[in-house]
This record gives structure tokens, sequence and C-alpha cells, in this order.
């Protein structure tokens, strides 16, 4: 794996990373190391850093666009300067390589030719910046490019159109997140195929069990890690009671063996006896050792790592939390911008009709106020979506960083309680001389735990959803 090429399906912002490397979407990174815990470091561009492995796929060689050999046919030769590129659903756009500039309208040598930038909104379904069709797409230099699938005219959403033709829905929104509609469902592989991981499994939300309010996946995965931390405070609970009936069983044997019983016994028989007393002090001994150890090799590691745990579990709970609340406003804010792009096209509409029955400077004037203020509200709501998009690719990214986390908590969380559950038997065998047998059982099960073997049995009974939400169209 080391020095394979890999391309980063998502965007990573390095935060979550002490050494993190930054990266967006669609760009190729070389593997230094491959670390336990989903962790890849690589290189791009010269800097060093660490990065989720479930944000990129090895490449078998670099992926590239290449301009298309030739034009359509019969028409003349492009301008210096400009590539002809085809996107993944088949049509032809068009790159300026100095200038970067991008455009559907075919440039031509003329003077003045108009041409069509890429809407920005309009996309093609796409995961935060990458498009599951797999095609390899031009990637301009702007901190998120994304290139988008042309509407059937390329007005702004402000704009009036004479006719105005029904475009089929891509996405629908569930909960203030936007995924793609069942229609035009594009196939998406897992981040972490064949492992059952959190990340691929928890993306929609579904009913509580009384059927009443929505409960998130995240929300989902955070209660089985509180089950989890009640399990470690109940097994250390466990320990604490043995830890007083082993000191309480050794004051007692302590307190036996000193009783003056039959004292006046003398020969070898009187010798026995008092040797007999003697092992009931040694016994003791044996059982204050094991409840010292159970208390500083057991409990206090349990303990430690049960409050180490629920500060982790409280600060992504409070993170995720935040994304979410903050996707919600700006949904929000999108519907708002949306009505009032409704409004303003209404009016202009009215104002248009108006001029067809009375021509008058007036009504022109009118119209051209109603234009603007039309053409104003489609650039807020421009505005407004990309903000959310935003939003929820920040969402998405932290789920996955989050979830991968969780992941590796609970899987450090059953080893951790397994080893210590060893080590409470090792010291019993230690303490309990003459009846091996009845930790051997136990011995035996704690081998055969199997976190990952656990994990799949319990996604597979409580996942939510596999389909990733994409960016919201306009």
């Amino acid at each position: 794996m080391s020095g394979s090429l890999c391309k980063s399906l998502y965007g990573f912002s390095g935060e979550q990373h002490q050494h993190g490397l930054r990266f967006e979407a669609g760009e190729v990174i070389k593997v230094l190391q491959v670390a336990d815990g989903g962790w890849w470091e690589g290189e791009r561009d010269g800097v060093r850093g660490w990065f989720p492995a479930s944000y990129v796929q090895i490449l078998e060689k670099p992926l590239s666009v290449s301009p298309l050999p030739g034009d359509e046919p019969g028409n003349s030769p492009l301008p210096e300067g400009w590539q002809c590129y085809m996107s993944p659903q088949g049509c032809r756009y068009y790159v300026n390589t100095f200038t970067k500039e991008t455009t559907w309208e075919r440039p031509t040598n003329s003077p003045g030719t108009p041409k069509s930038p890429l809407p920005q909104k309009n996309s093609i379904p796409a995961v935060n910046g990458y498009h599951t069709s797999g095609s390899p797409l031009h990637q301009p230099d702007q901190p998120h490019p994304s290139l988008r699938k042309p509407s059937s005219d390329l007005q702004s959403p402000g704009s009036m159109s004479p006719s105005k033709k029904q475009i089929k829905e891509t996405t629908l929104t569930v909960n203030c997140v936007t995924f793609p509609h069942p229609s035009t469902m594009p196939e998406q592989e897992l981040l972490k195929p064949g492992e059952w991981s959190y990340c691929d499994y928890f993306w929609d939300d579904k009913k509580d069990p009384q059927g009443n309010t929505s409960v998130s996946g995240f929300e989902i995965l955070l209660q089985k890690q509180l089950k989890g931390k009640q399990m470690q405070k109940e097994i250390a609970e466990f320990i604490r009671e043995r830890i007083k009936i082993e000191e309480e069983y050794a004051k007692s044997l302590s307190k036996l063996s000193q009783i003056s019983l039959a004292a006046q016994e003398e020969g070898t028989l009187g010798e026995a006896w008092a040797q007999l007393k003697k092992s009931l002090a040694d016994e003791a001994e044996v059982h204050l050792k094991f409840s010292s150890k159970l208390q500083s090799e057991v409990e206090k590691p349990l303990l430690t790592f049960r409050d180490n745990f629920k500060k982790d579990m409280k600060k992504f709970d409070h993170h995720i939390t935040d994304l979410r609340k903050q996707l919600s406003s700006r949904y929000a804010a999108v519907e708002k911008a949306r009505k009032a792009l409704t409004e303003r096209q209404k009016d202009l509409e009215m104002k248009t009709q108006q001029l067809e029955i009375k021509l008058s400077n007036k009504t022109e004037e009118d119209i051209k106020k109603a234009r603007r203020k039309s053409t104003q509200a489609g650039d807020e709501l421009m505005r407004c979506v990309d903000l959310y998009n935003q939003a929820q690719s920040k969402w998405f990214e932290e789920m996955v960083t989050t979830t991968l986390e969780l992941e590796r908590l609970e899987v450090e969380r059953v080893e951790m309680i397994r080893q210590h559950l060893c080590q409470y038997t090792q010291l019993r065998h230690e303490t309990d001389m003459f009846n091996q047998s009845t930790v051997e059982t136990v011995d035996q099960l704690l081998q055969k735990v199997e976190p990952a073997k656990d994990r799949e049995l319990w996604v597979k009974e409580h996942k939510t959803g596999v389909i990733r939400p994409v960016d919201m169209d306009i």
C-alpha cells in the first residue's frame, strides 16, 4: 500500500488530526504509511500529513482528464487557449486554459461572443464534491471546484424564461439533509466495504420505537456508546463489591486465626493445630492481596477509562449537534430565499402582462425594477444554497470522522474490559488454588470476544440508511 497513489473522494480540512493533511475532493495523494485505526499518512505537493483512509480511493494509475481529440464535426477550430471536455452526463463543455473560464457554449473567434459560464449550483448528483459516476472531471483552480450539469436554459434563477420546462427532481430533503432522489439514485460505494463500519450505515433518520419523533442515525450510535459507558460503570461496581467481600473475608479469617481455642493441646497434635490456625492467617493475607490488586489493576483502570470515554462522548455529541443545528438554520434560509424568489418572479410576470395590455414608460420602469429585484432574489437564493451545501459538507465530513472515532472507541472499550476481566480471572487463579475450574469457562469465552463480529450483528439490526447526502440543487 505504501507508495501507492490515491484520489480524494471528499475534501478534508485536516483539523481532526494533530498533523492532518488538508486537501480538496479530486486531488491525487501519495500514500506513505498505513496505520491501524483507519488513518493513513500521505504527501501532496510536498506537504505530509495524516487523513482518514475512507476519504480516498486507491488508483491503479493516476487519473486525469484529457481534452477530447476533436470537437463536433463541421465546426471550425477552437480559439487559442480553449479545450473541449466531456461531462459525466455526455455534455460537451469548454475550458480556457489561460483564464480558467468554463462555459457550456462553444467559443468562437468572433469578438464579443457571449459565453454562458457553468452555473455553480445546478449540480449533477454529487457526494460533497465527488461525482459518484466515477468519471474524471476537470477541476478549475477554485477552493471547492465542482462541475455542474446545465439546466434547460442557462439563465440565473432570478431571470424569466419565456417557456418553463418541467425539470425532474434529482434530490429530496429529509429533516434538512439533502439526499439523491430515489428515481435518480446514483450508485454509491461504501466508504469501508465489508467492514460494517459506522460511517456507512447511519446517514438517514428513523422513527423512535413509539413511532413519534425522528431519531438521527448519529443519535442511535451515541445511544449505543452511552450503554457501553453504563456497562463500564456497572462492571466497576461489580469489582468494587468483590473487593469489599475479599477484604471482609480476609478480616474474618485473620480474626479466626487469632482465637485461642484448643490452645491447651500439646505434643505433635498441638503443633498441627497451631499450624492450621497459622494457615488461616496466611489465607487471609492472600485474599487481602487479591483485593488490593483488584483495586489497583482492575477497578482503577476501568474508572479512569470510563471518565475519558465520558468526556469524548460529550464532546462528539455537542459537536455534531451544533453542526446539525447550523444545517437546519441554513436550510431555513434557503426556503425563505426560495419563497422570496417565487414572489419576485410572480410580480415580474404580472408587470410583463400589464406591458402587453398598455405600453407606457411607467410600465417599462416597473418591469426593469421588478426584473432587478427578481435577479437579486435569485442571487440571494444561490448564496443561501451555497452556504447550505458548505454546512452540509462540513457536517458530512465531521460525521465520517466522528463515527470512525466512535468505532475506534468502541473497539478500545471492548478490548479494555476484556483485558481487565482476563486480569480478574488470572488473579482468581492465583487466589483460589483449590478450585481452578470455576473460571476456566470464563477464560475460554473471553478469548473468543470479537468486536468486529459484534459490530456487524449490531449494525445489521440498527442501521438507518447507507445513501449519503448530496449537494442541494436550485
